[in-house]
């Protein structure tokens, strides 16, 4: 308990020295209205909608560029420098040195990047990582529509890229039109950490027994899993629900989310 307490009180030190410099206040987020989400993960666990609260989410994913900034602002996230509780020893691998991206390209996601990296990054921009029910509401949308899932030919364009993804290096951000909410790449460039990554349970059977991992923001409730056509979503959930939070991966990224401003606060005098 004590060394969970001492590991939960270095990764806040640090998030509050990220949190200080609101490192990009220019990056785009767009306003999502939420609403009921027929989500892979039921909200009861059988057959319930999710529900989502509106919120923003960036518009692009962060950049090999953008996160370098942020490391040699933020110095205890160099590779290096961070804490080995918080980031693996892949830790931004490709990059020439300890903030310098190159020889990657600047514009490309950044990846190799821990859950408690992202957190620390988001919080750089007054934000958080979006949470699953979030990144899925936003990921059902195609260019045209807010729920594109029951298309099968566009489920089928998905599924395609995930069969092989991270054979190469991911590519620029943002290079294709955005999604019926202005997002860009939630499909196609790379997988993608959600806040509450560690909540995740995939257990494709409501029969299951045994020892199971709970989706800790759904009530606490096992969840089995549902829409299972969407092979897409579920390579996904198996990623990530199988993760560390120090740990990385050549494919995985991440964008932030935040909370709308309360209407009082939405303007300045």
């Amino acid at each position: 308990m004590r060394a969970r307490l001492s590991s939960a009180l270095a990764l806040t030190a640090l998030m509050a020295v990220a949190g200080g410099a609101q490192g990009r206040p220019d990056a785009d987020y767009r306003a999502i209205g939420g609403g009921a989400l027929r989500s892979v993960l039921p909200a009861d666990g059988v057959a319930s909608d999710a529900t989502v609260a509106p919120y923003l989410l960036r518009s692009r994913l962060v950049t090999n560029g953008e996160f370098a900034a942020f490391v040699r602002s933020h110095p205890a996230w160099r590779r290096g420098d961070a804490p080995a509780l918080f980031a693996a020893a892949t830790y931004l691998s490709g990059w020439g040195d300890a903030a310098d991206p190159a020889p990657l390209a600047d514009d490309a996601p950044v990846v190799h990047v821990s859950w408690y990296a992202a957190q620390a990054y988001c919080a750089s921009e007054g934000a958080r990582l979006p949470r699953w029910y979030e990144w899925e509401f936003a990921a059902a949308a195609d260019a045209t529509r807010a729920d594109a899932r029951d298309d099968e030919a566009w489920l089928a364009g998905i599924l395609n890229w995930y069969a092989d993804a991270g054979k190469s290096a991911p590519g620029s951000v943002a290079t294709g039109a955005p999604n019926y909410y202005g997002i860009h790449d939630l499909h196609g460039l790379v997988w993608e950490w959600v806040e509450d990554y560690s909540g995740l349970f995939v257990n494709a059977d409501s029969r299951a027994k045994g020892e199971q991992k709970l989706l800790d923001y759904c009530g606490g409730a096992a969840v089995s899993l549902a829409d299972r056509r969407n092979y897409a979503i579920l390579m996904r959930l198996a990623l990530l629900s199988a993760m560390g939070g120090q740990q990385d991966g050549a494919n995985l990224g991440f964008r932030c989310a935040r909370d709308p401003l309360p209407p009082d606060k939405e303007s300045t005098p």
